[in-house]
């Protein structure tokens, strides 16, 4: 009575302990244990009522036999003596025992388990159907229909990164890395991620072609925005390879119009659209470079879809003007030499700082949020946990800070 009590008890923790999505991926695979378990898991009324009948017929046949064992050795003292002892041993034997096993084996318990539990399920069927009336119509006293209640379990994008976070081992550091990021993508917008117009290089349209070609010539980037006198007034992008088509023998022959007729139409976005929207757009499109306008209308920058990409799996090129211009320079006690322009959620990425996101997306911008001006003067100041001290000014900007993590 003790084992087939134990079995009972470990049934249930087991079955209710199991991974539901390591289940769901072993019944597609076809394993026949794994869809027994589904099959009983599917109506778990049916299945706690299976076992609870089995577990407590078990238990009660238990005391009755001990009782009357008691009473020939021991008189009337003899149930309160069996009692004490059968609680004990059922206590130690059937119950924690076998569910701290179940707890942490509930794959094995329940697939071995399964086997017994589903001709168990037929025989006791009236029993069980019975039985599941009766609590049903209890529990739809306070609203829950079991038979209509889903059983299926979804988990929420932070839900998924913490299962992704776990993975520990099961999975590479890069893997688990780039998954974690595309799960990122949609806290973060275009404007967290483009070029600013200020350092976006194109083709101004009011030069003169020579210098039109020399910019084609020696751009390092293969899309270029084209343009008349301001970036607001973007004609269209020009793709490098198409320069072949207008430069062909003598540079004399080179027109505005030329350039401007294989420049392919602008795409233009906001700029609060999120990074997984506009990666399916990208695709949607078949685009690999867009303008960012904020709510006027005015262009703010450029992102193109190796930004976005790089977002993912991290920087996978460089160029000579990201190895010249250094945004962040390490400087003695654990102090950062940090350009203004540089984004705060850079920042955190690459030193691992908490800077604070709900606000400017630049480190000028945040500095002169707190300072509420343009300094006259070198000062320092603090922002949360961290320390400022600005070392290059303009007219117009802070233009370089050095910032260090208070311990």
């Amino acid at each position: 009575m003790l084992i087939l009590s134990a079995f009972f008890s470990g049934s249930e923790t087991g079955m209710m302990s199991i991974n539901r999505y390591r289940l769901k991926h072993l019944t597609k695979k076809g394993d026949r244990a794994a869809l027994r378990v589904a099959k009983l898991l599917h109506r778990p009324d049916r299945l706690i009522g299976l076992i609870l009948i089995g577990n407590n017929l078990v238990n009660n046949i238990a005391v009755t036999i001990s009782a009357v064992i008691a009473i020939r050795l021991y008189g009337d003292a003899g149930p309160y003596i069996a009692s004490i002892i059968l609680t004990f041993v059922m206590l130690v034997f059937s119950e924690v025992t076998p569910k701290t096993i179940a707890a942490l084996y509930p794959e094995r318990i329940s697939f071995v388990s399964s086997w017994f539990l589903r001709p168990l399920s037929y025989l006791l069927h009236p029993a069980v159907l019975a039985v599941n009336l009766l609590s049903n119509a209890v529990v739809r006293l306070f609203g829950i229909d079991a038979k209509t209640h889903k059983h299926i379990e979804h988990l929420d994008p932070e839900e998924l990164r913490t299962v992704v976070d776990e993975a520990g081992d099961l999975l590479p550091d890069q893997h688990q890395g780039m998954l974690l990021n595309v799960l990122d993508l949609e806290k973060s917008t275009v404007e967290d991620i483009m070029i600013p117009r200020n350092e976006v290089e194109g083709l101004d349209l009011e030069l003169d072609v020579p210098e039109l070609l020399q910019r084609i010539r020696t751009s390092e980037y293969t899309r270029l925005p084209v343009y008349e006198g301001d970036i607001n007034k973007v004609v269209g992008i020009l793709h490098l390879r198409n320069a072949a088509r207008f430069i062909q023998g003598d540079d004399s022959t080179v027109t505005h119009e030329a350039i401007r007729r294989f420049a392919s139409e602008p795409y233009f976005v906001p700029e609060s659209t999120k990074l997984n929207t506009q990666l399916l757009n990208f695709q949607q499109q078949k685009c690999r470079m867009a303008l960012v306008v904020d709510e006027y209308g005015e262009v703010q920058g450029i992102v193109t879809l190796e930004d976005l990409l790089e977002e993912i799996v991290g920087e996978f090129t460089t160029n000579s003007a990201e190895e010249e211009s250094r945004d962040i320079v390490p400087q003695e006690d654990n102090w950062f030499l940090i350009d203004g322009g540089t984004f705060v959620r850079d920042i955190n990425k690459t030193l691992d700082w908490e800077l604070p996101l709900d606000g400017p997306k630049t480190l000028n911008g945040l500095a002169m949020e707190y300072l509420e001006n343009i300094p006259d003067a070198e000062i320092g100041f603090e922002i949360g946990s961290y320390r400022f001290e600005t070392a290059q000014l303009t007219d117009k900007m802070i233009a370089w800070l050095k910032v260090k993590r208070l311990s």
